[in-house]
């Protein structure tokens, strides 16, 4: 088995991203925003009637999601469309899905 060594600078900086993925992670209203989106892009208003989060409360976690760089957005007309662009994040919500979503029958 070939091994890479990290010095522990790196592990430190590796620990340091993965503990902000992880807070963002921890509120209810960005983690459902983001399993929603790991299924595909969705614009505003499909995420508000998908999740039942009220507007302003959307605005406000969609917000962070970006200034995080965990989403990216599309303009089309009127609306804007989100999408996952962190592949961190996108691996993180797929080992959550698996975990935690109930299974099709």
């Amino acid at each position: 088995m070939n091994t890479v060594a990290f010095s522990i600078d790196d592990m430190q900086a590796a620990a340091g991203e993965a503990c902000r993925l992880l807070k963002v992670l921890s509120n209810p209203d960005r983690l459902l925003i983001l399993c929603r989106l790991a299924e595909g892009e969705m614009s505003v208003g499909q995420l508000e009637e998908s999740l039942g989060i009220r507007q302003p409360t959307l605005s406000q976690q969609l917000t962070v999601l970006r200034e995080e760089a965990l989403v990216a957005t599309r303009r089309e007309g009127k609306h804007i469309h989100y999408r996952i662009d962190s592949p961190q994040a996108l691996a993180v919500m797929q080992v959550l899905h698996q975990q935690f979503c109930p299974k099709e029958a």
